[in-house]
């Protein structure tokens, strides 16, 4: 057996490998069985989805501690909580995410648009607040939301899963650009979860109340 050979055997092997295990890991990180069936309020606005993710992170706070993190979100305001490198690097960010509250970011509307530094912001499709949060838009071959649930557990614990979902046209250029789109997405979506939820839980061991009377 050549090398050659070899080696396109080991590309075949990590190629199943990523299709099957990693891909499903990725797309479900976090997400329990029941986190997956849950329907959420911007299922509808892809109903026939081809692609689909949800992710999800518990955390020990109350919605009225995690949800000020989510409207604050974007260029200029509170940044994404992700890698804050990373998004500075590419343009998205132009300072780090914030480690507090910031009043004047917390009435989001619909019909609003979160900004990022390049590039298109996020349009906003619906606003329940310390509930959900729904962002969307469609453009030709592409058809997306990317939505927050928060769902207490008791009265200090907070689920939160980010799902997204999308109708991509089946053409190859497509699904080439989603598939090496993917992983970056989710680490950086994971590490976004995680920071709110340091965020979450440090504000509400700092100040229970400051979140409610923000809101």
């Amino acid at each position: 057996m050549t090398i050659a050979i070899l080696v396109v055997l080991c590309l075949l092997a990590a190629a199943r490998a990523y299709v099957l295990v990693v891909l499903p890991w990725m797309r479900r990180w976090g997400a329990t069985d029941a986190d997956i069936v849950r329907a959420m309020p911007g299922d509808a606005d892809v109903p026939d989805s081809n692609y689909g993710t949800t992710l999800g992170v518990t955390i020990d706070a109350g919605p009225a501690e995690v949800w000020p993190w989510l409207p604050q979100m974007g260029y200029q305001r509170g940044g994404l909580y992700s890698y804050d490198w990373l998004d500075r690097l590419f343009g998205f960010l132009d300072r780090p995410s914030a480690t507090r509250v910031l009043p004047q970011w917390q009435h989001l509307e619909v019909g609003e648009e979160i900004p990022i530094g390049v590039g298109a912001g996020f349009p906003v499709r619906a606003v329940d607040p310390f509930a959900s949060l729904v962002l969307g838009g469609d453009r030709p071959g592409l058809s997306w939301i990317w939505e927050f649930g928060l769902y207490p557990v008791c009265v200090k614990r907070t689920r939160l899963i980010s799902r997204n979902r999308a109708r991509v046209a089946p053409t190859i250029g497509r699904r080439l650009f989603l598939a090496a789109l993917e992983p970056a997405a989710f680490l950086m979506t994971r590490k976004m979860l995680l920071g709110i939820k340091e965020r979450a839980e440090r504000l509400a061991a700092e100040h229970p109340a400051s979140a409610r009377h923000a809101a």
